[in-house]
């Protein structure tokens, strides 16, 4: 079956620095690394060693209040430290890769043959778990809990964002046995969020899930012998986006298509991870390679890099730096959502892009608020560059460019806020932290990322996705 999902609401910001459809070659990272603040919601707990040797999939850390979460490393080699900060907080656990990695063997079964517990229990063992995030509080899944559906997005609309169909590309059938472990996960459905119009959709599945049948399109007639190469029929719906940014985040999916409610969990990835899970059941080898892009004005080579999780920034932008460029920010994710790093940072465990724009501050410009300003993007038509129409691209930088100042109660987010939730009134009761407002405002379905372009576009320059995600997690506190 498929939905429909178009929005109105919304805002493309179109920088120059776009990955082309090209693959480049990475040098491979001298070290990598499990970051536990690349998980929202964890106790980490080291079970290694300094000098300890580790397969890839063999465990680093585990979650202490879930200890049977674990952190497993991407690659074979040796651990060189338990980095720690303040009250011995633990920082990252980095492994020295071998020349050759050497991955842990699991005991994989056919598919047919788990059911949801037994199903978990592998999740949890091999270190998949971590790609499961729960609605509500956009933090890892508990185990114990059934979703009510599960969505996926294979759709990013952000800026300078990646193709999910060349990360895809060459494994449709390990995306398809991914989408089959998740069905075997819910009573509900899986919803599948795809760019409309694309023909990735068509790339996975030979046709389209019609109802509780699966059907061929009209050029073919509905074969049923293809049922087992395909995602479980009944529990499986397939949601083109249309639209703006933010068409392509989970968020505005489940919105639209089947919003939480108080008492309801919803679990959600994205289509890269499903990835690393359908390697599992075909290898048996937790395998946490992925295709990522390399973005933005401050790189001088552009495009798709395979890399495997954990590897140091600097060892996908090296040699890849504009020659001109003088001070950079670099960030893992794309503009709105992603971290501000430095080359010796490591890659974001959810991250599918690295994203190199100009800092900004080393420019002076006198009176540039009252010049024509014809290079320079504005949302409001301050500037005369909406003249030159939707196309045209923009060399943005990390400047803020502006003061910090009580919320204005403008209308603003409201104009790139496409779901059915009121943002200025929820983002004050969770100022106030009054907790029936919250969840009578929507808090239980949003996450920091939904709310990237109001913070964008805030006159005020509030901090507005730390202030969602302090939101949440003192919620979680509160009803635990």
């Amino acid at each position: 079956m498929t939905t429909v999902v178009k929005i109105k609401k919304g805002l493309d910001i179109n920088l120059i620095g776009k990955a082309p459809e090209k693959f480049i070659d990475i040098k491979p990272s001298g070290v990598y690394a499990i970051v536990p603040d690349h998980f929202v919601g964890i106790t980490p707990k080291a079970v290694v060693r300094a000098g300890d040797f580790v397969k890839a999939g063999e465990p680093l850390m585990i979650d202490k209040g879930r200890p049977e979460i674990k952190f497993v490393s991407p690659v074979s080699g040796e651990v060189t430290g338990i980095n720690r900060g303040d009250r011995r907080k633990i920082l990252s656990i980095t492994v020295k890769p071998d020349e050759h990695i050497g991955y842990a063997k699991f005991y994989v079964k056919d598919l047919v043959s788990y059911d949801m517990e037994s199903l978990k229990a592998l999740l949890l063992d091999t270190g998949m778990w971590v790609f499961f995030k729960q609605r509500p509080y956009d933090r890892i899944a508990n185990p114990s809990d059934t979703p009510r559906d599960i969505f996926v997005t294979a759709y990013d609309s952000a800026p300078l964002a990646p193709d999910f169909g060349i990360i895809i590309k060459g494994e449709e059938d390990i995306f398809k046995t991914g989408l089959n472990v998740l069905a075997r996960l819910t009573h509900g459905k899986v919803y599948l969020g795809v760019k409309g119009g694309s023909s990735l959709c068509d790339k996975i599945l030979p046709g389209r899930l019609i109802a509780d049948n699966i059907a061929l399109d009209d050029s073919h007639p509905a074969d049923h012998s293809e049922r087992s190469n395909l995602p479980y029929a009944d529990n499986m719906e397939v949601v083109e986006l249309y639209g703006p940014h933010p068409a392509g985040n989970v968020g505005v999916m489940i919105n639209h298509v089947k919003p939480v409610n108080k008492g309801e969990t919803v679990w959600t990835l994205n289509a890269a991870d499903v990835l690393i899970i359908g390697r599992l059941f075909k290898t048996g080898t937790a395998d946490f390679s992925r295709v990522i892009a390399l973005t933005g004005s401050g790189l001088s080579q552009r495009g798709y890099a395979s890399i495997i999780a954990g590897c140091t920034v600097g060892s996908l932008v090296q040699g890849k730096l504009s020659a001109d460029a003088k001070r950079l920010r670099f960030i893992s994710g794309n503009v709105l959502t992603g971290s501000k790093v430095s080359t010796d940072d490591f890659l974001g465990a959810y991250h599918n892009q690295v994203t190199v724009i100009p800092e900004g501050d080393d420019i002076n410009e006198f009176l540039g608020w009252a010049m024509p300003g014809l290079g320079k993007y504005s949302v409001s038509r301050t500037y005369f560059t909406w003249l030159f129409g939707k196309n045209k691209e923009y060399d943005l930088d990390a400047r803020i460019r502006g003061g910090k100042r009580a919320m204005i109660m403008s209308n603003e987010y409201d104009k790139v806020f496409p779901m059915d939730i009121l943002p200025e009134y929820l983002l004050k009761a969770i100022i106030a932290f009054d907790i029936d407002k919250m969840e009578n405002l929507g808090i239980y379905e949003v996450a920091p990322e939904d709310f990237a372009l109001c913070e964008f576009v805030d006159t005020s320059k509030i901090e507005i996705q730390q202030l969602v995600r302090d939101g949440l997690d003192l919620l979680y506190k509160e009803m635990s």
